[in-house]
């Protein structure tokens, strides 16, 4: 009998598998719009079921300056400036990202302040590995059905949420791109930064297919923080029904 169940599980996840939208090379096809829909930008640890264990191994000499950030979160975000976010926070932050494929590159256009990925996914290194930057260096391949990337070459000014949570620039992200169906894509991440956590911790969102978006509405940072602050008159035919669409951050600090 445990035979027979196990045979009917093997076969519902290669017919699940078989289902999948594919480009021409064979790949699963990730193309389309998609967003996350939970609380992990406001608080990555606060969220339900995105870190895994539940808590940030941060090291004893990294906890106060968690501390630090989060007590004074509200200005010293650096979206609250506007800077870019990094990954992989701008993976689950509340802004739709299209996703473009061809054989050999992956590409994505965010909404939030049109911020772009490219991705060679031959496993070919950039030529500009080794200079920092806000967004990293993004290198992938496939493995099987899943789509493999490693992010290095980080700066050590990103957050990973609104809360605090930081890093230093010797992180590194390993993301993992897999889906189970057409409409859904598991997004995992491996973080690694020796300077900052004990360990490597992870964690695990899933990107949802926007099937009545015709195309990702622009937000624009620096104008919509203008905009909220009365700089200037809101213009009615937006995409948002007021400016300050940013939700508020987290009153309590999940790792105190």
């Amino acid at each position: 009998m445990a035979v027979g169940v196990l045979t009917a599980l093997s076969g519902t996840a290669s017919a699940q598998t078989s289902r999948l939208p594919r480009t021409s090379d064979g790949k699963p096809d990730l193309q389309g719009i998609w967003q996350v829909r939970n609380a992990a930008d406001t608080d990555l640890a606060a969220a339900p079921g995105v870190v895994e264990g539940g808590a940030i191994p941060y090291q004893a000499s990294a906890t106060a300056k968690k501390r630090a950030n989060f007590a004074r979160r509200k200005s010293a975000d650096p979206l609250a400036s506007c800077f870019f976010p990094g990954v992989p926070r701008i993976m689950y932050m509340p802004h739709p990202v299209q996703i473009f494929q061809n054989p050999g590159q992956v590409a994505m256009t965010f909404a939030w302040s049109s911020v772009h990925r490219l991705i060679n996914t031959t496993g070919k290194a950039p030529l500009h590995e080794g200079i920092e930057s806000w967004m990293g260096t993004s290198t992938g391949k496939w493995d099987g059905d899943t789509l493999v990337v490693k992010v290095a070459d980080n700066n050590d000014k990103t957050w990973f949420d609104m809360a605090g949570n930081f890093h230093s620039e010797a992180l590194t992200v390993t993301e993992r791109y897999t889906m189970p169906d057409a409409d859904s894509i598991d997004y995992q991440a491996t973080l690694e930064d020796a300077k900052v956590f004990t360990k490597p911790w992870k964690i695990h969102v899933v990107l949802v297919r926007q099937k009545n978006l015709p195309r990702i509405p622009e937000f624009e940072c620096q104008a919509e923080k203008e905009e909220a602050n009365g700089a200037f008159e809101r213009e009615t035919h937006t995409w948002y029904p007021k400016a300050g669409a940013r939700p508020a951050p987290p009153e309590k600090d999940a790792t105190a």
